[in-house]
Order: C-alpha cells, then sequence, then structure tokens
C-alpha cells in the first residue's frame, strides 16, 4: 500500500512538473513573439527613415541644386561660347 501511495506522489509530482514546464514554456514564448514584433516595428521605422533619406539625398543631388550652390556659395559662373574650348580625344590603345 505504501509503495501505491508512493508511486501516486511521484506520478503527481511529474504531473505538476510537467504543467509547470508548459506554463514556462508558454510564457517564454509569448515573450519571443512580443520582442519579434518590436523588432518587426523597428525595421519598419527603419525603412521608412531609409526612403526618407533616400529621398532627401537625390533632392540634394538634383543638377539645378548643385548648379545653385556653385553660383551662389563657390562664386562659379558658367563660361560664355568665346570661353570654351573643346578637346578632340582619340581612343586609347594598350
Amino acid at each position: 500500500m505504501t509503495r501505491l501511495l508512493f508511486l501516486q506522489i511521484l506520478l503527481a509530482a511529474f504531473v505538476f512538473a510537467s504543467a509547470v514546464g508548459v506554463v514556462i514554456a508558454r510564457h517564454e514564448a509569448r515573450q519571443a513573439f512580443i520582442q519579434h514584433q518590436a523588432e518587426l516595428q523597428e525595421r519598419d521605422l527603419l525603412n521608412l527613415e531609409w526612403t526618407q533619406l533616400q529621398l532627401e539625398q537625390a533632392t540634394w543631388a538634383t543638377q539645378a541644386r548643385i548648379e545653385a550652390a556653385a553660383r551662389d556659395r563657390l562664386g562659379m559662373i558658367q563660361p560664355g561660347p568665346d570661353r570654351i574650348v573643346y578637346v578632340e580625344g582619340r581612343t586609347w590603345a594598350r
């Protein structure tokens, strides 16, 4: 009789330990899912920022903007037709 009682207590302990293990595993899975969702949101924000930076770079690199900066900040002017020299090149041979 005591052996049967011991076996029942042992099985109950195993069932309890298994239940605790399931609860812990579910909790860790939820925490991992929450972390994953946060990382996805951060990725989306970084992608949005990257797109905005590419648009800003394209805006700053337009030909008109570069010409205006050269004219305003550097005092450069476009030379007249009489000051332009065309150099004819030949094909390079190796």
